[in-house]
């Protein structure tokens, strides 16, 4: 690239089926980087071009694309738009300049946006709204969807275009930078309806008004009803949209081109440049060349490929970077890799073979390493037990969920020490399907999957005192001779295991003691219901011996059998684990929330306002860990998906009786 030729990077982003990738499509084409605009319904488009994304018609990982505009280059980043890829779209926040949020002219959608709004002002990272699908709307539909747009916004949201209706069809919009109208097929200048002047000007002046909080040249000529230039206007907005003062509005539908021409000249003229992004983020320029990466991709033939945001110096093919050397540098447009031979600071391109190099690491060419601010690390809510369908694979499995993880950070794996499954961690059903999915592309592993046991407990309600154990095994020579009695009692919940002897007179030789131990804790692992016990109590009080059969091994097997008489006489009860749950909510849905809780078997503790979330509530509530895979369906269903929780393991507690007996009995079936 002509290094005078300068960058900006806009991530779009926005809630599930509002538009993103049409807007990305409807870009493209506008700027002449696409010869043809393909649909998402036909599976024709430079973004989602994955199968599991086309499968579903939903963007489920970040895509790339670029153009050029006159002598500026625009890398556009299209977001995933489903909470549960999440984490893909917060990754690729952090390396860009402006964020292009894309929204449905739905008032009762708005909500959706509230907690990406939040996250965006809390990183102080300029956005622009573009109300997308106004083609849909009636008159007065947009003005309400931009006043619930205002509610949920901390920054102050001003008008950058103004809708024009015919009769009931939207025709055009008007700019209020200058105030000139605007056809919305082909950009040609139409009048502007007299009926719409009044709302016209009022929509001007609060946008003026908002510029002069900012500007005393501008507040000076508002004061002695002076006109302000349309330049002195755009300065203000670009120096403002710089500074995450303001958002401004736009409008347009995708599918059909409208305002898409007029967005590409706003991007170009008002995006701030990769400089004053560096210095939001108090970063300082060195000829060093710094990057930092934003998303890993595992290709099957290409091998791993890393998209970067060079942050400083000039990056160049066959670079060394944290001691790996760097392979080929490409720009993605889509799926295709287009060949570079260096780069600017400022851009971001994709690199491969940066073979340890993972998503968030801040690689660099000099001894110097800085670490760049990460996306924060969502905790994982959702979970399957998975294994490989054919068991030859399964030496495969851990460097293929290892290489997984790597291109979606949001995923999470582990081998459960209770239940010796394989539970593999994510955001929700969809997002674990997506992940399987590619295990059996890319990796060459079709995976079978279920709902992961949950790790009960068993505990005793009685105590039982002086249960005999003996063991004795004659095999000719030497056999094999062990007794010992037992009290063993319950404890408190959380209280764990407690063994403990008064042996008097040497009844059970010292030698023999640790075996004792051992025989209790090998029984606690099974106990009468299927399940490891906990929270008891064990006393070695007597036994004997034989001075020739004795050994560790026969007072290990003595003390199993005294403990299997002891837990089977001590009144079992099931145990399940509960978690503390934090529950996250808009106050119009607190109620809802609290519903699914208690009908969940939940407990709630208390609810109050959340901290530093306008109009959110918080609610905190102890759950049984069996009720967290529908709690989060039914949460997420009952709040447009913006609800969310976070957790942690509380206590352990008992079963209700009906609810105890089917895991008993499935447990017996296992152990069949």
């Amino acid at each position: 690239m002509n290094h005078d030729v300068g960058i900006r990077n806009l991530a779009i982003v926005g809630p599930y089926a509002s538009g993103k990738t049409s807007l990305l499509e409807a870009l493209l084409f506008a700027a002449g980087a696409i010869d043809r605009r393909g649909r998402t319904q036909d599976g024709n488009t430079v973004g989602d071009s994955s199968p599991e994304a086309r499968d579903r018609r939903m963007t489920v990982e970040l895509n790339v694309a670029g153009c050029d505009l006159a002598n500026l280059h625009l890398n556009l980043l299209d977001c995933p738009g489903s909470v549960e890829f999440q984490q893909e779209t917060l990754n690729a926040l952090i390396g860009v300049d402006a964020a292009l949020v894309c929204c449905e002219a739905d008032p009762e959608r708005v909500l959706t946006l509230a907690p990406l709004l939040r996250f965006l002002d809390q990183r102080q990272i300029p956005h622009l709204l573009f109300v997308n699908k106004i083609d849909r709307t009636e008159p007065g539909q947009f003005t309400a969807c931009f006043e619930a747009l205002r509610d949920i916004s901390e920054r102050p949201l001003v008008l950058h275009q103004f809708p024009i209706h015919d009769d009931r069809d939207p025709i055009g919009y008007v700019n209020l930078i200058d105030e000139s109208a605007h056809h919305f097929t082909d950009d040609h200048d139409i009048p502007l309806p007299a009926a719409l002047k009044v709302a016209e000007t009022a929509a001007r002046q609060h946008l003026l008004e908002v510029l002069a909080d900012h500007d005393d040249e501008l507040l000076e000529l508002l004061l002695e009803e002076q006109p302000p230039s349309p330049e002195m206007i755009e300065r203000d907005l670009r120096r403002d949209l710089s500074r995450d003062d303001l958002v401004p509005v736009l409008l347009g539908s995708a599918d059909r081109g409208w305002g898409i021409r007029a967005l590409l000249r706003c991007l170009e003229r008002e995006v701030p440049d990769p400089a004053l992004t560096a210095a939001r983020l108090e970063l300082e320029a060195g000829p060093d060349c710094q990057i930092q990466v934003l998303k890993t991709y595992q290709q099957p033939q290409a091998g791993k490929l890393s998209l970067v945001r060079i942050w400083s110096g000039e990056l160049r093919d066959g670079m060394t970077l944290n001691g790996d050397r760097s392979g080929g540098l490409y720009r993605l447009l889509g799926n295709q890799l287009l060949p570079l031979e260096s780069a600017q600071a400022g851009d971001i391109i994709a690199i491969s073979r940066l073979d340890r190099a993972c998503t968030g690491d801040t690689l660099s060419e000099g001894d110097v390493r800085p670490s760049l601010p990460r996306a924060p690390q969502l905790q994982p809510v959702y979970a399957l037990a998975i294994a490989p369908e054919r068991r030859n694979d399964e030496v495969k499995l851990s460097q293929a969920l290892k290489r997984l993880q790597e291109e979606d950070p949001a995923l999470h794996w582990e081998q459960h020490g209770d239940t010796h499954e394989v539970i593999l961690w994510g955001q929700g059903e969809i997002h674990l399907k997506v992940a399987l999915e590619r295990l059996r592309r890319k990796f060459g592993l079709p995976m079978t999957s279920q709902a992961p046991a949950v790790p009960y407990r068993e505990t005793i309600r009685r105590a039982s005192r002086n249960i005999h154990g003996r063991y004795k095994h004659q095999t000719g020579g030497h056999g094999q001779f062990g007794d010992v009695y037992l009290d063993v009692q319950p404890l408190h919940r959380g209280e764990g295991f407690r063994f403990d002897e008064r042996i008097v007179g040497g009844v059970v030789p010292r030698q023999y003691i640790p075996g004792v131990e051992s025989g209790v804790r090998d029984q606690l692992d099974h106990g009468p219901l299927g399940y490891p016990v906990v929270d008891v109590a064990v006393t070695l009080t007597n036994g004997s011996y034989h001075s020739v059969d004795s050994s560790e091994q026969a007072f290990r097997q003595a003390a199993r059998l005294a403990m299997q008489e002891a837990l089977n006489s001590g009144e079992p009860v099931l145990l399940e684990p509960v978690l503390a749950v934090t529950v996250s909510v808009p106050a119009s849905f607190t109620a809802a929330a609290l519903k699914l809780v208690n009908g969940r078997r939940g407990q709630v503790l208390g609810y109050d306002r959340k901290p530093d979330w306008e109009g959110w509530d918080e609610i905190t509530a102890q759950l049984p860990q069996a009720e967290m895979p529908q709690l989060l369906v039914d949460l997420r269903s009952a709040t447009q998906g913006v609800g969310f929780f976070d957790w942690q393991p509380d206590h352990l507690e008992e079963v209700p009786e009906r609810r105890a007996q089917p895991q008993v009995v499935a447990s017996r079936g296992r152990r069949r």
